[in-house]
C-alpha cells in the first residue's frame, strides 16, 4: 500500500462515523475540574530496551529519524536499559561490541554514543547491571563508566532484570526467594557504592512477585530513588492473546497495582513501570502490532497513572531471543530504516493529553468498551476519549464544564487489526520521524456541554479551553 493510500484511509477513518454501518451509543462524560486526582510526571513517557540495543549503536545522536520519533513523544522522557539480555551482557571498555542475545559486550564508545541520544533527545537514564551472571567487579566497572558518561542523566541503576525469575532463566539454582536476592542486592550496593557513594539506586525490578517490591520497599526504601517492576498481560503464546482479550479491562492486574502504589506511599519513594508491553515472547503477530495496540497503549497509560505511577518504558526494537518485537513502538533494526509501528499512534496521543493535573472524570458508558481520562493544564482541559468497542460508535456528550471554544484530535486507523494506516490528527509520521501539520476538529458547545462522535476502535483527545 502506499504512501498516499494510506493515508487517505486514515483521514477517511478519523471522520465521525465515516462509512459507518455501527449503532451509535450515547455516552455521558462529566467532568471535575475541582477534583484534583495527581500530577502527571513530565518524564511519565520512556522507552525501554535490551541491554544489546546499545551495542548495536541504535541510540545515537546520529540516527537522527529514530531521535526525532522520541523526540514527537515529549522532551523529557525516560530511556531504561535492561532487559534479560542485561544479565548475560559484560562491559569492555575498549573492546569489541557484540550484541548476540546471550553474548553481549557493551563498549565505553558505546555508552558514550548513548549519552549523545540523551543528549539530542532531551531524555534520561536507568541502566541495569549483569546481577545475574555474578561478575562483580565488571558489574562496578561498568557502573563507573555509565555514572561518569551519564553525570545527571542517569536517574537510576538496577540490579539484575527480572530476580524473581532467576531459577527458571538458569541465573541461580534452589530456592532463590527474596531474602536470596536481598544479600545479592546488598553485595552489590556495597561494592558499587564503595566506588560511587551518591549513585541513585533502583529496585526490585520484578516480573511478577508483588511481595518482593513491598519487603523490598520495606528494607530498602530510604535509600532508593524509586520502586520498579514489569508487566505483560500474559505470553504470546497463549490462545486468549486476541485484540478482544487486549482491549478487556485487565482486572486481575489491578490488585498488584494497588499493592504497587500502597508500597510506595509507605516508603516515600515513586514507583515506576520499567518495562511492559502487550504480551511477552515478542508479542503476538497479529495483534500486538495493529492498530489495537494504539487504544490499548493509550487506555493503559492511563490506568497505571491513577495507580500513582510515576512513568512507564514500553519495551521497544529488538528483544531478547535477537529480533524486532511485534510489540515494538518503533520498528527497524540495524542500518535501518526505522519507522513507527501502530502503537507509537497511542504512546503520541498520550503524550499530547497527558499534561498537568489529572482531574475526576466519570463516564456512563451505555455499556460498550469505552474509557474516559480528563487532565487539566493552565486554561485548557483534554478529556481522552477511547472507544475500544468493535461495533458501537458512541455519540459523546461533556458536562461540567466551562469553556468557550473546543476542538477534537482524532486517533484513527483503517480498522483494529490494521498494521499499517495509523494516525493522529489526520497525519502519519513523515519519513524523518517528523509528525507534519496535525489537524482538529471544532467541537460544538451548546448548554454548557461539549459534543462530539467517536467511532469504533477509534480515540478522541477534546481540548476544551476556557
Amino acid at each position: 500500500m502506499s504512501f498516499t493510500r494510506r493515508t487517505l484511509l486514515a483521514a477517511t477513518a478519523a471522520l465521525p462515523f465515516a462509512s459507518s454501518a455501527h449503532a451509535a451509543t450515547q455516552v455521558s462524560i462529566r467532568i471535575d475540574p475541582s477534583r484534583h486526582l495527581r500530577a502527571i510526571p513530565s518524564n511519565y513517557m520512556g522507552l525501554g530496551y535490551e541491554a544489546s540495543s546499545v551495542a548495536m549503536g541504535i541510540l545515537s545522536a546520529d540516527n537522527r529519524p529514530y531521535v526525532q520519533l522520541v523526540r514527537n513523544l515529549g522532551r523529557d522522557g525516560v530511556i531504561r536499559i535492561g532487559g534479560n539480555v542485561s544479565d548475560f551482557a559484560l562491559y569492555d571498555a575498549n573492546g569489541t561490541p557484540k550484541w548476540e542475545p546471550k553474548d553481549t559486550v557493551i563498549t565505553l564508545a558505546n555508552i558514550r554514543a548513548l549519552r549523545g541520544f540523551l543528549d539530542a533527545t532531551g531524555w534520561k537514564l536507568i541502566w541495569g547491571l549483569n546481577l545475574g551472571g555474578d561478575r562483580l567487579d565488571n558489574a562496578v566497572e561498568e557502573a563507573s563508566a555509565v555514572a561518569s558518561v551519564m553525570g545527571d542523566k542517569l536517574m537510576a541503576l538496577e540490579f539484575g532484570n527480572e530476580p524473581d525469575l532467576f531459577t527458571r532463566s538458569g541465573h541461580r539454582t534452589g530456592n532463590y526467594d527474596y531474602q536470596a536476592w536481598a544479600r545479592d542486592y546488598r553485595r552489590y550496593k556495597s561494592a558499587v557504592r564503595a566506588a560511587l557513594p551518591r549513585v541513585p539506586l533502583a529496585g526490585p525490578d520484578i516480573a511478577f512477585r508483588t511481595e518482593w517490591l513491598e519487603s523490598f520497599a520495606r528494607d530498602e526504601g530510604g535509600d532508593i530513588a524509586m520502586l520498579t517492576s514489569h508487566h505483560y498481560i500474559m505470553g504470546q503464546d497463549n490462545p486468549a492473546t486476541t485484540i478482544d482479550f487486549m482491549l478487556a479491562e485487565e482486572k486481575k492486574f489491578q490488585p498488584a497495582l494497588a499493592r504497587f502504589q500502597a508500597a510506595a506511599e509507605a516508603a516515600h519513594v515513586p514507583w515506576r513501570m520499567c518495562e511492559t508491553q502487550s504480551f511477552s515472547g515478542g508479542g503476538k503477530a497479529g495483534v500486538s502490532d495493529t492498530f489495537a495496540s494504539a487504544l490499548w497503549a493509550l487506555d493503559y497509560l492511563f490506568m497505571l497513572a491513577g495507580y500513582g505511577c510515576s512513568g512507564v518504558n514500553m519495551e521497544t526494537g529488538v528483544n531478547h531471543l535477537g529480533w524486532v518485537s511485534k510489540y515494538t513502538p518503533i520498528v527497524g533494526a540495524p542500518p535501518g530504516p526505522y519507522a513507527p509501528a501502530p502503537e507509537y499512534y497511542g504512546l503520541l496521543a498520550f503524550a499530547q493529553a497527558a499534561k498537568g493535573e489529572q482531574i475526576a472524570a466519570t463516564a456512563n458508558t451505555g455499556g460498550i468498551n469505552l474509557t474516559a481520562y480528563a487532565t487539566r493544564q493552565g486554561h485548557d482541559t483534554v478529556v481522552t476519549v477511547i472507544n475500544k468497542d468493535m461495533s458501537h460508535d458512541a455519540s459523546v456528550d461533556i458536562s461540567g464544564i466551562a469553556a468557550k471554544q473546543a476542538s477534537v484530535t482524532r486517533l484513527a486507523g483503517p480498522s483494529l487489526a490494521a498494521t499499517s494506516g495509523a494516525s493522529l490528527g489526520g497525519t502519519a509520521i513523515a519519513a524523518d520521524g517528523t509528525w507534519p501539520s496535525p489537524k482538529s476538529d471544532t467541537v460544538r458547545i451548546a448548554g454548557g456541554k461539549a459534543f462530539a462522535d467517536v467511532p469504533a476502535g477509534s480515540a478522541a483527545l477534546i481540548r476544551l479551553h476556557d
